[in-house]
């Protein structure tokens, strides 16, 4: 089940879209010193933006992970710089395909990275 409602996402529910606008961005904040942690960020996040279904962002902390001193003021950094841009794209995007109701599992899904944008550093991927 996972399978097709990834499938379907990305073909139908913008899931193409929503990998490369994260890829683009990782490929843009990596150009300087200091946004290659933001950009490796972005890359981890492209791939569950692209595949969301069976998977969750959780805290690095959670997975035995020790989070970088400053990750919260990166991540501040983070929302100023990329992560509003990002998450009005969701945000729309989600309430577009929420208008259809087809498209309202897709919807949710947009909302839920649009909620990532506003802290990529320190969370990790993990399978449901």
């Amino acid at each position: 089940m996972t399978f097709l409602l990834n499938l379907l996402w990305f073909v139908l529910g913008g899931g193409w879209a929503a990998g490369l606008l994260w890829i683009l961005t990782g490929c843009i904040l990596m150009l300087t010193v200091v946004g290659i942690p933001f950009g490796w960020a972005a890359f981890r996040i492209a791939g569950f933006a692209a595949f969301p279904y069976g998977k969750t962002l959780v805290d690095a902390r959670a997975v035995g992970e020790e989070v970088i001193t400053g990750t919260t003021l990166a991540n501040i950094l983070w929302i100023i710089f990329a992560g509003i841009w990002l998450a009005i794209s969701h945000i729309s995007a989600g309430i577009a395909l929420c208008l259809t109701i087809i498209g309202i599992p897709f919807g949710f899904a947009h909302f839920r990275l649009a909620a990532v944008c506003f802290a990529p550093l320190g969370t990790r991927t993990v399978s449901i």
